[in-house]
């Protein structure tokens, strides 16, 4: 199964529908909101305007930025998981939540809400992503699954990578970003981009390991990003395969000739845009990199094993239009 590319015509549903769950949660990180009781006070008055339960709320920490929130959730009869914060809060609770079979509903609470883009999903109305969590359909979509350094296994649903995405997510001033949004990474960007770049050894599944200047490895399990540009257009979310994109400028007109590719669309086969698909894929370099998941730096590191977990995780998606509810939960 294939989400459909124009999964963003796909129609909200009618007052009338009754949820497809009886027990559901949400996991909120209250560090990206003014006012947390305001937002869940919004939540409880639309369910109590149509009829729907009500949540169980559980938040995040600085400890746990929302895995062991979404276990208890699970543990507590939860058959509805909804991450509401950022990206990270997204991939945390994902971590909880998989292998349960509980599906996550995705509401809207961060910059960027890359996994919801990508999916289709509203990124900027909280109530019509509360009733696409309730009363929508279950799909399930792959997830990356990601060593560093030959460390523990961790999780990435939008894009791991290593230089300068990395270095412009570090380089982000927190405040900045609340005050401007995703302003604040353009912002990061400007002294980012004048870096160096890195020598890398990448080796896909079992092809032979080839060698390349880089000035950013990302490794993909989709391909939109805020604004919707496309820089993998390729990449699916159910495809059963990652995406390794390597670019490597080396001056301001390679930039311009990333830049202009990126925009038209037109990039397969660029000699400073590599691209390859694999089920496994290892990244190797030189001397410590900054590294990223899903948008969050995790520091430094020198080697990136990932590999694809195909279907891996449940998620509430919109219903196409004439689509009857989904009651299989």
């Amino acid at each position: 199964m294939c989400i459909p590319s124009d999964s963003r015509k796909l129609t909200m549903t009618t007052a009338a529908e009754a949820p497809t769950v009886r027990v559901w949660a949400v996991v909120l990180n209250p560090s990206k909101f003014d006012d947390p009781a305001t937002v869940k006070d919004r939540v409880a008055q639309l369910c109590d305007a149509r009829g729907w339960p009500t949540p169980a709320w559980y938040e995040t920490t600085v400890d746990d930025p929302g895995f062991g929130q979404a276990k208890q959730a699970i543990t507590d009869g939860a058959e509805l998981v909804c991450p509401l914060g950022g990206d990270g809060t997204v991939r945390a609770v994902a971590s909880g939540a998989l292998g349960s079979g509980v599906p996550l509903g995705l509401l809207p609470g961060g910059t960027g809400n890359l996994l919801a883009r990508n999916l289709g999903l509203p990124v900027d109305d909280l109530d019509a992503s509360v009733e696409v969590a309730l009363t929508g359909r279950t799909a399930s979509i792959d997830v990356g699954e990601v060593r560093w350094d030959g460390g523990e296994a961790d999780i990435f649903l939008v894009m791991a990578g290593m230089g300068l995405d990395a270095q412009i997510m570090a380089g982000v001033d927190e405040g900045l970003k609340k005050k401007v949004g995703w302003w604040a990474y353009v912002a990061s960007a400007v002294t980012a981009v004048f870096r160096l770049g890195f020598a890398v050894r990448v080796r896909a599944d079992e092809s032979r390991e080839f060698s390349q200047h880089a000035r950013t490895v990302l490794i993909g399990n989709c391909g939109e990003l805020t604004g919707g540009l496309q820089l993998i257009p390729q990449a699916e979310v159910d495809d059963g395969v990652l995406d390794v994109v390597i670019a490597s400028p080396r001056s301001l007109a390679s930039w311009v000739a990333i830049a202009i590719n990126l925009i038209t669309r037109q990039r397969r086969g660029h000699r400073l845009f590599v691209h390859r698909q694999a089920t496994r894929i290892t990244v190797r370099t030189r001397e410590p990199v900054e590294a990223q998941l899903d948008g969050d730096a995790v520091g430094p590191k020198r080697v990136l094993s990932a590999r694809i977990l195909p279907n891996a995780l449940p998620v509430r998606l919109a219903r196409r239009i004439n689509e009857t509810p989904d009651r299989s939960q």
